[in-house]
């Protein structure tokens, strides 16, 4: 039964797609006739219907996600059409297969996109917030698996709503090429963010490990390569988390003595949530190696016991250093880092690396 059943589901999906795939060709063939654009509305339908089929099985091929993001190889114009017409396809569809290789497209934007591709999503939309992809009701009860896909969708749309979140909060696309590329770039900025800044930033990678751990359980999707490929981006998602928050960490440790009170009380919550993650991550993710977490965890718990201590020694009273520090603007996009919270407020601050104008030391 269960083998007619993934046949017919098959079968269905490859007629839907064949269909409208052969409609986007004639078209995308009748505006090239007509036309000079080589990259027409039409092409563009053709391509994220070729990256977004009804098959529940298999991922998008490689090939068609990657005429997928040369869109965003051309004009401003050419890369926003193809953000609003993957957007549309995820938001309209019913079909949970659909759904899930539309969010696998946009985390292939999110980690190998161009630049401007890259600068068109993180403004869709103009608004942002919670639950913008509209997927946290997302229900396709037309098989038995697109119901067990359903939790899927919800679970990774609210996952890749709470990276692009994650993504505006740090100033670039975490665990992209271009982040990778500039790693000491983007220590240099760490080194340069007031405390607030820094809890904060710590205080949202932490929220996106902690929807890492919500990942719905998979024993009945065991084998299913659609699955595995969500998991696979996850755990490098993972992975680059876990290191950000290892570098703010680690900048903490030279401003312990100079962190106010509230700083030190709101980075001591964010230690305490991400070592409730432990014993879930392990488990969710086959990508990262345990000795790697069990490193990482070492690094909370020792930076814990540190921030405990100074939150004692602060309660006891202690030297206020009231510090200017001039931020250079960074990031991917003037547009993307225009969403980056941004202070010039006198804080408690300490950092060995950086030029500060002391105003007053009481």
């Amino acid at each position: 039964m269960g083998r007619k059943t993934k046949i017919k589901d098959l079968l269905m999906g490859a007629i839907k797609d064949k269909a409208s795939q052969s409609k986007a060709a004639i078209l995308s063939t009748i505006n090239t006739a007509a036309s000079s654009t080589p990259q027409s509305s039409q092409s563009l339908h053709l391509a994220l219907l070729r990256a977004t089929t009804h098959d529940p099985f298999s991922p998008p091929p490689a090939k068609h996600l990657a005429t997928l993001l040369s869109f965003g190889h051309s004009s401003r114009a050419t890369a926003s059409a193809a953000i609003e017409a993957l957007m549309d396809r995820l938001q309209t569809t019913q079909n949970s297969s659909v759904a899930l290789k539309c969010l696998i497209a946009v985390h292939h934007i999110v980690k190998y996109g161009s630049f401007i591709l890259q600068d068109q999503l993180s403004v869709f939309p103009s608004t942002g917030g919670r639950n913008y992809l509209k997927l946290s009701n997302f229900r396709d009860n037309s098989s038995p698996i697109s119901w067990d896909l359903s939790s899927w969708v919800r679970w990774y749309g609210q996952y890749v709503e709470n990276l692009i979140i994650t993504s505006r909060f740090l100033g670039f696309f975490l665990g992209s090429n271009s982040c990778l590329a500039d790693r000491d770039r983007q220590e240099e900025r760490i080194s340069a963010l007031m405390n607030s800044d820094l809890v904060r930033e710590t205080e949202s990678l932490v929220s996106l490990l902690e929807e890492i751990c919500r990942r719905p359980d998979f024993s009945s999707l065991n084998g299913n390569r659609l699955v595995g490929e969500i998991l696979g981006l996850v755990g490098q998602d993972q992975i680059a988390a876990m290191n950000e928050v290892s570098v703010r960490v680690k900048e903490f440790d030279e401003r312990l003595s100079c962190m106010s009170f509230g700083d030190s009380v709101e980075l001591l919550s964010s230690l305490k949530r991400s070592e409730d993650c432990k014993e879930r991550l392990l488990t969710v993710s086959s990508a990262v190696k345990s000795d790697l977490v069990e490193r990482f965890w070492g690094l909370m718990r020792e930076m814990k016991g540190r921030v405990k201590k100074e939150k004692e020694k602060e309660k006891e009273g202690g030297k206020l250093v009231v510090m200017a520090v001039r931020r250079d603007s960074v990031g991917e996009s003037a547009r993307f880092d225009d969403r980056v919270l941004r202070s010039y407020d006198s804080v408690r601050f300490s950092s060995g690396r950086l030029k500060v104008s002391l105003e007053s030391c009481p």
